[in-house]
């Protein structure tokens, strides 16, 4: 860690996210009862998932969900199966959660679950055990109109759908409205898959207006090319952008006359990985600091830091990951002028199709792709104009006024509901 690195940096993601929440309530007026309240969940549950493994063996795994506050509506969020799964994580991302819903003024508060493991190395039949187990240990304090579960990292619309069906058994008259991101012909919605590059799509957009930057031949690096990376990387290229280059976790590919988006596409395996086909590759470090007029962090946290915010090159940062730009990062972009579109903003649009689906299973009515796109883009354009006008107003950074918007829904929900 370079020395140069505020102290704000060396907190850990909940602690990062806690001091942003503290800052935002008291700017809109809140006692500090209110962030005593909201910057922890109001639930946190630890299980633990006996499976039965291949060879005979029983493994037991951890799991976790947290619901950070349903003053507003039932707690919604994504599972995640990951081997670095912590408690604090899985606490700071429902609090994210929380901001999201509040952002694009969904009923909803924030929840998150996960589980400690490593999908990469387990069969299609132990993973489908320890989805069916997880339900099982948390089916109590789940449901349509209590806590929503979604996929997110390695998890995906076969999980969801072995996790429907296990809660089926245990509730067979509310099931289907209980998860989201499951398959079309389990209840899912259309676009729900490229729903969070949607997302982020139209927050480029409306930040590029900003900045009067033509979306035509505009130069884009986007880092990292899972879901949301390859998904963005596609519709940039489709809109006439020259994205001139991507990663993912072994390297970087740059081409300043723009990358063929398509070939990359069709070369990548079931990780989103690609640049280990190509010999002249960059690092990760050196992808962040390419001149551009677009650039979207969509990998991992702390990318952007004060070790080397001063040398990124971009007119606007769009945050397609969770957390990729520290506290100090984010001071010294604004300061230089780079328009930072923050993760609980840009990455959105998942929970927003995500609302979708759970209002198409409660009215047994499904819409058509075109309709959902519609109405995600009306709500992503209003939810950037609410955040962008709060910055501007209150001449605040962006990651600042969004998490405003986001914690104003939620703080006067508890306060209407006289907790506080």
């Amino acid at each position: 860690m370079s020395v140069m690195t505020s102290v704000n940096e060396e907190l850990n993601v909940l602690q990062s996210t806690q001091t942003v929440i503290q800052e935002a309530l008291r700017n809109l007026g809140y006692s500090n009862e209110f962030y005593e309240l909201l910057k922890e969940p109001m639930r946190m549950l630890t299980v633990r998932i006996p499976v039965r493994m291949d060879d005979g063996s029983v493994k037991v795994f951890t799991g976790y969900r947290a619901q950070h506050n349903d003053a507003a509506g039932p707690t919604k969020g994504g599972v995640r199966f990951h081997p670095e799964v912590s408690e604090e994580e899985v606490k700071a991302l429902s609090i994210w959660m929380s901001l999201k819903c509040g952002i694009v003024n969904l009923p909803y508060g924030g929840g998150k679950g996960g589980i400690i493991c490593d999908p990469r190395e387990m069969s299609f039949g132990e993973l489908e055990r320890l989805s069916r187990g997880y339900v099982r240990a948390i089916s109590q304090l789940v449901g349509p109109t209590k806590d929503i579960p979604a996929p997110d990292v390695f998890t995906n619309s076969q999980i969801m759908a072995w996790m429907m069906d296990e809660y089926s058994r245990i509730r067979e008259f509310d099931s289907p409205g209980f998860i989201t991101g499951k398959p079309l012909v389990l209840g899912g919605s259309h676009g729900r898959e490229s729903a969070t590059a949607k997302g982020v799509t139209i927050c480029i957009e409306e930040a590029a207006k900003r900045k009067r930057i033509e979306i035509k031949g505009a130069k884009v690096v986007i880092q990292g090319f899972g879901n949301a990376g390859s998904y963005l990387a596609k519709f940039m290229h489709d809109a006439g952008a020259k994205v001139v280059g991507i990663s993912d976790a072994y390297g970087a590919l740059y081409d300043p006359n723009g990358l063929d988006i398509d070939y990359l596409l069709d070369r990548r395996d079931s990780f989103g990985t690609v640049t280990k086909l190509f010999t002249n590759t960059i690092t990760n470090q050196e992808l962040l600091e390419l001149p551009c007029d677009i650039l979207v962090p969509a990998a991992i946290e702390n990318q952007i830091t004060a070790a080397n915010a001063h040398r990124i090159n971009a007119k606007i940062v769009v945050e397609a990951a969770n957390g990729p730009t520290t506290l100090e990062g984010t001071r010294i972009l604004t300061e230089r002028g780079i328009l930072l579109v923050p993760d609980v903003l840009a990455s959105s649009g998942g929970v927003t199709v995500s609302y979708f689906e759970w209002v198409q299973n409660n009215q047994g009515y499904y819409w058509t792709e075109e309709e959902v796109e519609t109405k995600l883009c009306g709500v992503l354009v209003n939810a950037f104009e609410n955040v962008y006008n709060m910055a501007q107003t209150k001449e605040v950074n962006m990651r600042l006024a969004a998490y405003m918007v986001g914690i104003r829904k939620l703080a006067e929900a508890v306060h209407l509901r006289g907790w506080v």
